[in-house]
């Protein structure tokens, strides 16, 4: 069932697409999902939390989102900013196939879905939202921190949703430990939205490099 994880790169579960409603105070989107991809039947809460609590990006620049399933963070933040740049990465390629078809249906031009590997080395972000795979292991999901957060502008911040229980207040102390200052944004529901910015010398730890979500 290894096949059937939404952190896995090509589900082996059958497809079985149905219609799904996001509503947000600002917004609603009427969207596809699919088997094999995180949270498939409604807005998982982490995620929901995340759109309606995180703040806007603090300075003006290209949006990720990293792991983004089939999309909804990625989705919303094109639709809030439709004159920036939206990537939505994840290594799921049916989860990309969704992005491309939501955003198709949306009318949405500013948003590109890619692997990993196919982001451009030299491209930048001001803001990264992201309900991050706490599940693919410790080891795994610092790597990921590290090779996205090195990806900031030096001015840019990261958002990220995690649950108490799961570890957000450990690893916002490793990621101050590593050199991304990071304070906690809310406390909503045993989420924590964490935010963490840049090194003071303008660069993350470089370990982790060629990772993938």
């Amino acid at each position: 069932m290894s096949g059937s994880h939404y952190f896995t790169g090509a589900p082996e579960v059958e497809s079985d697409r149905r219609p799904i409603t996001v509503t947000l105070p600002d917004l609603t989107l009427e969207l596809t999902t699919d088997s094999g991809v995180f949270s498939r039947s409604r807005l998982d809460p982490g995620t929901r939390i995340l759109l309606e609590h995180a703040p806007p990006p603090r300075v003006r620049g290209p949006i990720l989102d990293v792991g983004c399933g089939y999309g909804p963070i990625a989705l919303t933040w094109a639709t809030r900013r439709k004159r920036l740049p939206v990537w939505a990465v994840d290594v799921n390629t049916r989860a990309l196939e969704l992005v491309r078809l939501n955003a198709e249906a949306l009318g949405l031009g500013n948003v590109q879905a890619a692997l990993p590997e196919d982001v451009p080395a030299d491209q930048r972000f001001a803001a990264i939202y992201s309900n991050p795979p706490i599940r693919i292991g410790k080891a795994a999901l610092r790597r990921l921190l590290h090779q996205w957060l090195g990806r900031l502008t030096p001015d840019g911040s990261a958002f990220l949703v995690v649950q108490k229980n799961l570890g957000s207040d450990s690893l916002q102390k490793w990621l101050n430990e590593q050199g991304y200052p990071t304070t906690r944004v809310t406390s909503v529901n045993g989420f924590r939205i964490l935010e963490a910015r840049p090194s003071p010398e303008g660069e993350g730890p470089e370990s982790g490099r060629g990772t993938t979500t």
